[in-house]
């Protein structure tokens, strides 16, 4: 098997198993379908860090919707809101709150992959269609996954407008420094009692995508509860999505609040990738945005468990930063509170320091962190 994949880039191959007929380049966009597109906005800017990019709503010719763009270096969010009601928009909102709508997935032909998908049995979402203005083309194709949530496949090669036709440049005169999230690492969906194997074949038989690690209710449990996942990786490793189901415990997981508040299976969390997680985190925590907590006593023994580190351990206890290690390195993440007024989506931070995995040997103390919470709002 080629030691590349088959995409314009020639992108190593990380997951030999994967098929990649495909092939996927990379993340495009994801879309979040949101109550006020104009205040998450802000939200994403003032305490992410992410950069005004691009706007499409009524200055731009929509009647029934408004969205706002913002970037930071390879991440994209669309934010989108109705401007009417009774919408398919206000719907997603009604059932499920804030959320993700659209993981969107950057290939080189986009007709292709809704043939690829379509054949192999992805129900369709909408089928190619080309959008043009005076700066080119973008090519879009669509398929359902898990949920509500969709698949939209985007061919930009022929484009090099501010984000695709029918968005214009959004410039407004805030523009806060960004906070050193470099591109999506890993996008994690919940679904339902038994489904996560349905939702991995999907991915494997659909997207060429192959099982890229899996963890039990052995390697995922705390007292009270438990739950399931796996990882399904494309061949070039950029896009990976674990998919996590409940099991049984002796309260309610996280899943199942999750399931219960969202109104059905949808994204879990994003994990957003960094080259300093200390400096990242600090800039968060000073913009308002809130952490998950481990107990003191994790950092007592967790240089045992994962041996030397670069980093200094002080400001990694000071920020409540987890640590763990592989075969191949070590990683640092750490886990945001609900970032909606549910109790749904959550956002991680994670650098990789060499380690490919997902940190198996912090998911005792991040469940129980998570698990107080629960408690805290009548929910376990």
């Amino acid at each position: 098997m080629s030691a590349h994949d088959k995409t314009s880039l020639q992108l190593p191959k990380e997951n030999l198993e994967a098929e990649d007929f495909l092939p996927l380049l990379g993340t495009d966009h994801v879309e979040l379908y949101v109550g006020n597109a104009k205040q998450a906005a802000h939200y994403y800017m003032a305490a992410w860090g992410f950069q005004p990019l691009a706007y499409a709503g009524l200055e731009t010719g929509l009647k029934d919707r408004v969205s706002y763009v913002v970037q930071q270096n390879k991440i994209r969010l669309v934010l989108t809101s109705p401007l009417k009601s009774g919408g398919a928009i206000n719907k997603h909102i009604d059932a499920h709150g804030d959320g993700v709508k659209a993981i969107a997935l950057w290939v080189d032909d986009a007709k292709k992959s809704y043939r690829e998908t379509v054949s192999r049995g992805a129900e369709p979402y909408f089928e190619p269609k080309t959008l043009k203005d005076p700066k080119g083309e973008v090519v879009l194709s669509g398929i359902h996954t898990y949920g509500e949530t969709v698949h939209v496949f985007v061919e930009r090669r022929n484009y090099n407008g501010v984000f695709m036709p029918g968005y214009r440049a959004w410039q407004p005169f805030y523009r806060p420094k960004d906070v050193g999230l470099k591109y999506i690492d890993h996008m994690v969906g919940n679904v339902g009692w038994n489904e996560m194997d349905k939702w991995c074949q999907f991915y494997a038989k659909v997207m060429g995508f192959a099982q890229l690690v899996s963890f039990d209710d052995k390697d995922i449990s705390t007292e009270y509860t438990a739950l399931m996942s796996k990882v399904m990786s494309n061949g070039n490793g950029r896009i990976k999505f674990p998919i996590n189901e409940p099991a049984d415990g002796k309260k309610k997981s996280q899943i199942e609040e999750y399931i219960e508040f969202y109104n059905g299976a949808g994204v879990q969390h994003m994990a957003l990738a960094t080259d300093n997680i200390i400096e990242t985190v600090t800039a968060l925590r000073n913009r308002g945005v809130e952490f998950l907590s481990v107990p003191v006593s994790y950092y007592e023994e967790v240089l045992d468990r994962v041996g030397k580190i670069d980093e200094d351990l002080a400001p990694l206890k000071e920020l409540g930063i987890l640590i763990d290690r592989d075969d191949e390195g070590y990683l640092l993440q750490i886990f945001t509170k609900p970032v909606l007024d549910r109790p749904t989506m959550f956002i991680e931070i994670i650098q990789r320091k060499g380690a490919k995995s997902f940190g198996k040997g912090n998911f005792k103390a991040l469940f129980e962190a998570i698990e107080r919470e629960q408690a805290s709002r009548g929910t376990l």
